[in-house]
């Protein structure tokens, strides 16, 4: 099997879904001698803030000295991205190799009249083999969606649990109120873990002080009080943390900073666990964290940015990060967004601060059309296109912009990746 047959082969599992449960990927890591037992890990969910968060953790753990594995989904541009040790992607003949083994395992779990597994379990699957087979010292293990059931909960007793924010997103599956979400979520904290949680309004706060108690784990809470002298620039932010002296990260939006704190507090517990970590690795791996695709500057003149905010939330740290970092500027923005998502919000979100919106058509089959997404914009800002392709949107918004203009191109991952690829080839 060759890597083209191996992708066709992982995505042509998309047919059966993305069913919650760890039955199947149980069985799937049974058969497989179980990898994911032979490692470490930090486990993160979380409804924004996950991959950002879990990109700072795994910069300190390598500044460390240790040997990092880090599963995040999805990709931007290769499929190669999702799993990668000490910040090196997984080869491309790793890849194909996996998967031959993984699909003989999963012909005998048809042949014990056992359900197909799912894109998603076969990938986090493949991840555990990998990461086991390379000996990583620690994984920082991104859940797909939710917790409780996702695939990646079935590892045993993580280092540490750590919980990002909270808030509206797959609400089909997840829940329709913020405590219930959060109870999803909360599926990862298991018996006598550390949890490390992000500051939360407070009935979901009392869900997670109910879990952990339950479960007899240790709550930290992440503290945000220690935080001043606030400096921000497009390549970066400076802040003051506690007796961290100047704390830089190259990552933008005030949203990021609290990212890094929660990052910092995960840094505390695994050394209060024994993990060699100190101060000066902290502090050099928060300013190395790269996390692509999050109000990423992908071209300077004009300047456009390109943003994976997807829901509600990632909205509205959007809209506040551009009034910050570029309040008198004029913005135009490309979005593409999902039909299952809270568009309209989204939308009413930004466009306060947007003088002009493109629309595109996202590369799913999800995807709101193009034309329905301009006419929702109508009803908030009359300067809007809907664009044939992507590329074209792209082109459209370049030849548009007058100097001192920023663009911004946001609404889904899934086509922010060709936003990014089009600049890489286009230089």
């Amino acid at each position: 099997m060759d890597y083209q047959e191996a992708l066709n082969y992982i995505h042509g599992t998309h047919k059966f879904g993305s069913k919650l449960g760890l039955k199947n990927i149980t069985r799937l890591l049974e058969l497989m001698g179980n990898p994911q037992r032979k490692l470490k890990y930090v486990h993160v969910a979380g409804t924004n803030g996950k991959g950002s968060t879990s990109a700072f953790i795994s910069s300190i753990l390598i500044e460390s000295g240790y040997k990092v594995g880090i599963f995040t989904s999805p990709y931007l541009e290769r499929f190669t991205e999702r799993i990668k040790v000490n910040d090196e992607e997984i080869k491309e003949e790793d890849i194909a190799r996996l998967t031959g083994l993984i699909k003989a395992n999963v012909e005998k779990m048809l042949a014990e009249g056992e359900n197909h597994p799912t894109e998603f379990e076969i990938i986090t699957a493949m991840a555990f083999q990998y990461f086991a087979e390379v000996n990583c010292d620690i994984v920082v293990l991104e859940v797909g969606l939710g917790g409780r059931f996702d695939s990646t909960n079935v590892i045993d007793k993580p280092e540490v649990a750590v919980i990002t924010t909270i808030n509206y997103d797959h609400m089909d599956r997840l829940g329709n109120t913020l405590p219930e979400i959060a109870f999803e979520k909360a599926g990862i904290i298991k018996n006598d873990c550390d949890v490390v949680i992000y500051p939360q309004v407070e009935d979901v706060r009392e869900v997670f002080e109910k879990v952990c108690k339950d479960k007899n784990a240790r709550l930290h809470w992440v503290d945000f009080s220690g935080i001043s002298s606030i400096e921000f620039g497009a390549d970066g932010q400076a802040f003051n943390y506690k007796d961290y002296g100047n704390v830089k990260i190259s990552l933008i939006g005030s949203h990021q900073i609290n990212n890094a704190i929660v990052a910092i507090k995960t840094a505390e517990v695994l050394r209060d666990k024994g993990f060699a970590i100190n101060q000066q690795s902290i502090l050099k791996g928060l300013i190395k964290a790269r996390w692509p695709g999050r109000l990423e500057i992908v071209n300077r003149e004009p300047l456009f940015l390109i943003d994976g905010a997807h829901n509600i939330e990632g909205a509205k740290a959007l809209h506040d990060a551009l009034n910050l970092y570029f309040p008198d500027r004029r913005k135009i923005f490309i979005i593409g967004v999902l039909k299952d998502k809270k568009y309209r919000e989204m939308i009413e979100a930004v466009s306060p601060i947007a003088d002009r919106f493109i629309t595109v058509t996202p590369n799913s089959d999800r995807a709101l059309e193009a034309e329905e997404t301009a006419e929702i914009i109508r009803f908030y800002c009359s300067n809007v296109t809907a664009s044939p392709t992507i590329k074209e949107a792209i082109e459209k918004s370049l030849r548009e912009a007058e100097p001192g203009d920023v663009i911004c191109a946001f609404g889904s991952l899934y086509y922010i990746g060709e936003v990014r690829n089009y600049f890489k080839n286009n230089k």
